[in-house]
């Protein structure tokens, strides 16, 4: 990693990343199963996803479908990593890829399929 940040905050960012891409990938599962589905996969999503969009229930506005409602929830999360975490680490603009999740993630593909 290019930055020197305190463990906590990758802590936090990786926290907060697999948040967000379970919620993406709860969109995604739904557009092939139903939320009251027996599927496990679409159990487990279900059941890691729904508190947290019951805390955001207070500003998800109605008309917003249901099934879109993870994404909603999600783009706040995205948000927080994009523009708050470098505000509150004092840094204007990280740039794209600069999630500590996803460029670790992007570094393994790479070396997966022999880019350096």
């Amino acid at each position: 990693m290019s930055a020197n940040f305190h463990p906590l905050v990758y802590l936090i960012d990786y926290i907060m990343g697999m948040i967000m891409w379970t919620l993406i990938g709860r969109v995604a599962m739904n557009i092939f199963q139903k939320e009251d589905s027996n599927f496990f996969f679409m159990r487990i999503f279900v059941k890691f996803t729904d508190p947290l969009i019951n805390c955001f229930r207070i500003i998800t506005p109605s008309f917003i479908i249901k099934p879109l409602v993870p994404l909603y929830v999600a783009w706040f999360f995205y948000m927080f990593r994009f523009y708050l975490m470098p505000y509150l680490l004092g840094y204007s603009v990280m740039g794209m890829l600069s999630f500590p999740l996803e460029s670790e993630i992007a570094i393994q593909i790479y070396q997966i399929f022999g880019k350096n």
